[in-house]
């Protein structure tokens, strides 16, 4: 419970003070990757749309309200309805794991984390631990999801360039996906892809 308010203290703190800070440290990542860096004060227009309709707001108002505090509002609202027999239950389960864990000869040759999580499936244990299994889970996933993201930023920065900077969203994301996962794509037949396209009724043609 402590760990949680914690948490809702650095959120909440982030929230109220520490947007111009990431302002500034995505700018520094932007102009070193040469990803255009929109100005705070300017009109936001969403992209792949009209200006004529659009609803009148900065740009700083959309990163600032409807991102950076709407993200964090969820995180805040999630942290408020945890559950407290959960919390309680994750106590519970930690104390008899360590237990289990020091009087087992099963476990005693284990030296990373990822054999801790494979020998907890083989013994069937992350259904008797499964809130102790989820942390070790999340702890393996952290590093892949920030290295997904950093291939992702570098990935935009060749996509997304000065002729292609008003793009929608969903053209953006088949694009990047494409791009990111070009050794999947490869493997794909072009006479598939051109046979795809031909059958699309929308947009029917020989190729």
């Amino acid at each position: 419970m402590n760990l949680v308010k914690t948490c809702k203290e650095n959120l909440q703190l982030m929230r109220d003070n520490e947007f111009e800070e990431l302002v500034e440290q995505a700018s520094l990542f932007c102009y070193k990757h040469d990803i255009i860096v929109p100005t705070m004060d300017e009109e936001y227009v969403i992209p792949g749309r009209s200006r004529r309709n659009a609803p009148m707001k900065t740009n700083y108002h959309h990163y600032r309200v409807e991102i950076f505090i709407h993200v964090i509002d969820g995180q805040l609202a999630e942290l408020m309805i945890a559950s407290t027999r959960d919390l309680l239950m994750l106590e519970d389960q930690l104390g008899v794991y360590v237990h289990h864990m020091r009087s087992s000869s099963d476990f005693s040759q284990l030296e990373w984390i990822s054999s801790l999580a494979e020998k907890m499936m083989e013994k069937g244990m992350h259904e008797i631990f499964p809130f102790v299994y989820l942390l070790l889970t999340l702890a393996l996933i952290l590093p892949v999801a920030t290295a997904s993201v950093e291939r992702a930023f570098f990935a935009m920065n060749i996509i997304k360039n000065p002729l292609h900077n008003r793009m929608g969203d969903q053209w953006l994301n088949d694009s990047l996906i494409v791009y990111i996962e070009k050794d999947v794509f490869a493997c794909i037949d072009n006479e598939i892809i051109m046979q795809r396209f031909q059958n699309m009724k929308t947009r029917r043609g020989q190729l």
